[in-house]
């Protein structure tokens, strides 16, 4: 996926802030379930917020994981919680438009 500008960043965040975490990492880490959850996430809301119980050091690392694996942009990270967002493909189905 393309980067996103500054301003495109604040606008996702902006929009984030009533969303809570939709996929929790806990102890089991980062593995096939929970990128599958991930991506079907994705697929529902394109904006999701991602909250870290476990490996609390290794969230940003898990993070550039995550965006890599799901096709998806890290749009920022506040405490524990990383929030991602990747455009609908399907036209009809776009929920979010970004400011140019």
């Amino acid at each position: 996926m393309k980067t996103l500008s500054g301003a495109q960043r604040r606008y996702l965040r902006g929009l984030a802030n009533p969303l809570k975490p939709v996929v929790v990492i806990g102890k089991n880490g980062l593995n096939a379930p929970v990128l599958e959850a991930i991506e079907v996430a994705l697929l529902d809301h394109e904006l999701i917020k991602i909250r870290f119980l476990e490996f609390k050091e290794e969230k940003k690392s898990m993070a550039q994981e995550i965006a890599t694996a799901t096709h998806s942009v890290e749009v920022g990270m506040l405490g524990h919680t990383a929030l991602f967002y990747r455009r609908q493909t399907d036209p009809r189905k776009i929920k979010i438009k970004l400011p140019e």
